[in-house]
């Protein structure tokens, strides 16, 4: 039971870091940017690309060499958020929704299959591994890799929750979020502040990238569908547009496919996952931790 528990974590701080950024988003914008998981692919290769130009950052695998290439990430695919939500988004913020949506998938696919032509469709072996010992905790093994990169990510999310909630553009964004219009009268740069929204949001996504290639061994250009979706299911469950809700649902999906992993087998994993989504979405639409909206009129 231990072992499972400690397993759903470790996968469910990969989801937490990546459900943030469509929390974050959808709180201010309410946009589902569904090119959100093609950004966490993207900062996998911009490791990879940052290793294989400078060989003896392969030769010195070691923690700080990750954090290097994390900090390198996530200033990358923190400002391909910007770009994307510059050129794809704004322009439509005052368009139908449909066609909002359609746009963020549009440029998944573009983001997709642009790496797929400059990187060949085949996976790629990372040229760095997170290796080392393992421990015993709570009846469970655990091995150093799992701990570091569960660390890094809880760190992550620490310094963003102290951001949001303590900080005058923490304050700038909970306001926008609330009511976009008065904030505008009251002087804050809505676009501005929106755009670091993305930032932040795609730069986590770059750093939970890294994290995977780093401790999985291989990275492909499809990488990001799958876990953009569970990711997505991950904000739904916590309560989508809710910093603590990602949090939570990112970790609380990590143990059911944990468990259902345990009892099923691997093969029903995401069948388990995406019924969970379901069950949500009839029973509890608002999450774990949403609340429901009114129209004010």
């Amino acid at each position: 039971m231990s072992q499972i528990i400690l397993n759903g974590l470790f996968v469910g701080s990969f989801y937490a870091l990546i459900a943030l950024g469509y929390s974050m988003v959808y709180g201010i914008i309410k946009l589902l940017n569904f090119a959100h998981g093609d950004v966490y692919m993207i900062g996998a290769f911009v490791g990879f690309v940052t290793l294989t130009s400078f060989g003896g950052l392969t030769a010195a695998a070691t923690v700080p060499t990750l954090i290097l290439l994390i900090l390198v990430a996530m200033i990358f695919t923190g400002l391909l958020g910007v770009g994307i939500e510059r050129v794809a988004y704004r322009p439509l913020r005052t368009s139908p929704r449909l066609a909002v949506l359609i746009t963020a998938v549009g440029m998944s696919f573009t983001l997709e299959y642009a790496v797929r032509q400059i990187f060949g469709p085949s996976p790629k072996a990372y040229p760095v591994r997170l290796s080392g010992g393992s421990l015993d905790l709570f009846g469970a093994r655990v091995s150093t890799a799992q701990l570091a990169l569960m660390g890094v990510a809880a760190l992550l999310m620490v310094v963003l929750a102290f951001y949001v909630n303590k900080t005058r553009e923490g304050r700038a964004m909970r306001a926008i979020a609330l009511d976009p219009q008065a904030s505008t009268l009251m002087g804050i740069n809505v676009n501005g502040v929106i755009a670091r929204v993305f930032f932040i949001g795609s730069a986590l996504a770059g750093a939970a990238g890294v994290m995977a290639g780093a401790y999985y061994g291989s990275i492909d250009f499809l990488m990001g569908f799958v876990i953009g979706l569970k990711a997505f299911t991950a904000a739904v469950i916590g309560g989508i547009g809710n910093l603590y809700g990602a949090m939570l649902g990112g970790l609380t999906l990590g143990l059911l496919e944990s468990f259902g992993s345990a009892w099923l087998g691997g093969e029903w994993r995401d069948v388990f996952s995406f019924a969970c989504l379901i069950l949500f979405l009839s029973f509890k639409p608002t999450g774990l931790l949403g609340a429901r909206v009114v129209e004010r009129m």
